[in-house]
């Protein structure tokens, strides 16, 4: 316990810590949209035993990765289909492309949602979720989203206190992150379909990601990675998309309504 204390391990925690907050952005996105699929007075407990079972789940996983790391990189099986689809799948690629995969599913199947029906309020009622199965959804790629920070926080440091720690830090930070992000989607419905078109870049990114990781070429062309930089100048660009385009329309409503409130007084003084 001791030599957590250390300048050396206390500088390393802290870079560990700043690590899991830039990564875990797209996981608190994740969480906030799937524990709005419970009834709402629930939906706080499912964020915070969701986050909670993630965190154990993860230290559990960080000592499986630090024992067994030599087989989630080793090959699983190879895919030879000459000229269309190539590559060497090992268990890292694999819980990637999962991930990637099934987050493009989620967001997909909700922007489907709100484009085919008139009322979103009823989609949501019919949508709903056990509070069992929305927890293991957000436990499930609580783990999944946090694979290449353990992986990360590996190459940083090979003591484990140091680990497990960042990761109850920054478990703690989702806590109280994860109800104000649904708060803010709550009272701002209007970025609830910029939220999802966010979770469909991510998955878009696990699946480069895996791709990369799992060496595949398709048609002959090698799968790359989006960058992680890539990835948030595209979502300071979405935004800035978001926001003009509200200004624009709520100043396009403004002149309809002095519009149509002119042609009013116009017929009063007739």
């Amino acid at each position: 316990m001791l030599e957590l204390f250390t300048p050396e391990n206390l500088f390393t925690l802290m870079m560990l810590v700043l690590l899991q907050a830039v990564l875990g952005f797209d996981n608190l996105l994740y969480i906030s949209i799937e524990s709005k699929r419970v009834a709402p007075e629930h939906q706080q407990r499912v964020r915070w035993i969701g986050i909670l079972m993630a965190i154990a789940l993860r230290i559990v996983l960080l000592f499986v990765i630090i024992q067994a790391i030599a087989y989630f990189q080793s090959p699983l099986f190879a895919l030879e289909f000459d000229g269309v689809l190539e590559g060497d799948v090992n268990g890292h690629s694999l819980i990637v492309l999962f991930g990637g995969a099934f987050i493009i599913y989620t967001a997909m199947k909700e922007i489907m949602h709100m484009m085919a029906l008139h009322d979103p309020e009823a989609h949501v009622e019919r949508g709903r979720k056990s509070m069992a199965s929305a927890i293991f959804w957000i436990v499930l790629m609580n783990l999944v989203f946090s694979f290449d920070s353990i992986l990360s926080a590996i190459a940083l440091t090979d003591v484990f206190m140091v680990m497990a720690t960042a990761i109850i830090i920054s478990g703690v930070l989702m806590l109280v992150l994860a109800d104000k992000v649904s708060a803010f989607l709550a009272a701002n419905r209007m970025y609830e379909v910029l939220g999802l078109f966010v979770l469909f870049i991510v998955g878009i990114m696990l699946v480069s990601e895996g791709g990369h990781l799992a060496h595949l070429k398709l048609f002959g062309y090698a799968v790359e990675p989006m960058a992680k930089t890539t990835f948030y100048f595209v979502l300071v660009v979405m935004l800035l998309v978001d926001i003009v385009q509200g200004r624009y329309q709520r100043k396009l409503l403004a002149q309809k309504r002095a519009e149509i409130d002119r042609a009013e007084l116009g017929d009063g003084t007739d």
